[in-house]
């Protein structure tokens, strides 16, 4: 398992997996792997060292549940300790449950006004992305404002819906793209839309695309070129970029996502 500092220079925003629920609803705290042999202080160091690099580094939620003021507030007040803390640049919105749009909203929009420069990213479930009507499109709709990225997971869902109401397969080109279209078609801009996608076949129980498949996509969304059989109707030259789960999937595979995907990450118009 890697530490903050064995994360390569290609990744620009670093989550932090997992925070954890506690027993007060809303509330959530973080705590070392005490596998790693990582103290507090060498860790908020190498997140200090990764920021001066250029790099944000943030918090990942896992298990909670904001479903109510109570909750919500709990949220806001225990991610910004949590942020002032560590030092963590925003927190990634990662429950596989789905949020509740309007509580969520508030305890991001609470944390954004004590955190003028918040990092914000998502990485919702395919089927959460389906409708700008699901619980986790409002949510990122209604803090458009300061959203960063929207790292959907492109995998682990079987086949989806594209935004031409064709169905394609997870691991392909059409799928990236189809998919990907439907939130650039319904309200976020390009600047706010990643492809999430496992860093090796390990990484996850079904999804993986090759990074000469992520790059096409990148192509395809970006500029128009090596598509497959989905063509975007117009080209989306902001696009955020990708991201993978996880840097240290991707490390076990011998770093293959960062060094070719990094680059035409990196190389975007």
């Amino acid at each position: 398992m890697q530490k903050i500092s064995d994360v390569r220079d290609e990744y620009d925003i670093i989550a932090v997996a997992f925070a954890d629920a506690t027993g007060k609803p809303g509330a959530v705290d973080f705590t070392l792997d005490p596998a790693l042999d990582y103290t507090e202080e060498q860790f908020k160091a190498d997140v200090k060292a990764k920021q001066a690099a250029g790099k944000s580094v943030g918090g990942e939620k896992g298990a909670v549940s904001v479903s109510d003021d109570a909750s919500a507030d709990a949220f806001a007040t225990s991610v910004s300790a949590l942020m002032d803390e560590y030092g963590f640049d925003g927190v990634d919105i990662d429950l596989e449950n789905g949020p509740n749009s309007t509580y969520m909203t508030k305890a991001l929009k609470a944390i954004h006004a004590k955190h003028s420069g918040l990092v914000v990213t998502m990485a919702p479930q395919t089927v959460d992305m389906q409708s700008p009507q699901g619980e986790y499109f409002k949510t990122a709709l209604a803090i458009k404002d300061f959203l960063t990225v929207v790292n959907m997971q492109y995998y682990k869902s079987g086949s989806m819906l594209g935004c031409d109401g064709k169905v394609y397969s997870q691991g392909t080109v059409d799928f990236l793209t189809g998919l990907a279209c439907i939130q650039l078609e319904n309200g976020l801009d390009p600047s706010q839309v990643g492809l999430g996608v496992p860093a090796s076949p390990r990484a996850a129980s079904g999804g993986y695309a090759a990074p000469s498949v992520v790059n096409a996509a990148l192509d395809c969304l970006t500029k128009g070129t090596s598509c497959g059989t989905f063509k975007p109707e117009k080209t989306y030259p902001g696009l955020r970029g990708a991201m993978t789960w996880s840097t240290n999937w991707d490390a076990s595979n011998g770093d293959t996502f960062a060094s070719q995907v990094g680059g035409p990450v990196h190389g975007l118009p």
